[in-house]
């Protein structure tokens, strides 16, 4: 599985690919950051950062994009261009069909380090060693991309058998619902 792993930002969108399946070691194919000028203009920088996304899907054909789910922080302005950048990936990766799965950054942190509380330092240490690099993807967005992606890889199949699962109860449930016809013949009655 391929993964394109995206950490969204206006000024640095941190993007990064890791290859392998889960159980199995795993494989950086590539990590960097998308930067825009904080003072151009909004739509100048969704632009440059479609346009930076676009290359990475051009150069490493991933099969799904993994981006971090926005929260809800006491910032509104940096909410806004988190929330901004995340729906430029997903548009980006949907116009190509390539599935889209969002994440929290605790679901990204305990993935990675056993802890949805891990801080950037601890992270960036676990990236390092899963993915058998000489040193930390600088700067920390880069690093959080391929956590993204390490979380997606690892997560995948588990989620994947509970959407089946789900997928099977429902279908269950509405067959157990559906009213019963009835093949017995209807006399009438002389009058």
């Amino acid at each position: 599985m391929r993964v394109l792993g995206v950490d969204p930002g206006l000024t640095r969108c941190g993007v990064g690919v890791v290859e392998g399946v889960a159980g199995r070691p795993l494989t950086m194919l590539g990590v960097g950051v998308v930067r825009t000028a904080a003072d151009a203009e909004l739509g100048h920088r969704l632009v440059a950062i479609e346009r930076g996304i676009e290359q990475w899907l051009d150069e490493h054909r991933p099969e799904f994009v993994a981006v971090e789910r926005v929260f809800s922080q006491h910032n509104v302005r940096t909410v806004m261009g988190t929330a901004q950048a995340s729906a430029v990936a997903m548009l980006c990766a949907s116009r190509r069909g390539i599935p889209v799965a969002l994440h929290t950054p605790s679901e990204v942190k305990a993935a990675v380090t056993g802890s949805g509380r891990a801080d950037k330092a601890q992270v960036g240490a676990m990236v390092t060693r899963l993915l058998r690099l000489d040193a930390p993807p600088k700067p920390a967005d880069a690093a959080d991309a391929l956590a993204l992606a390490i979380c997606h890889i690892w997560r995948a199949p588990a989620v994947n058998r509970l959407q089946q699962a789900h997928a099977a109860a429902a279908a269950a449930a509405r067959t157990a619902r559906a009213p019963r016809t009835s093949t017995v013949p209807v006399r009438k009655v002389p009058r």
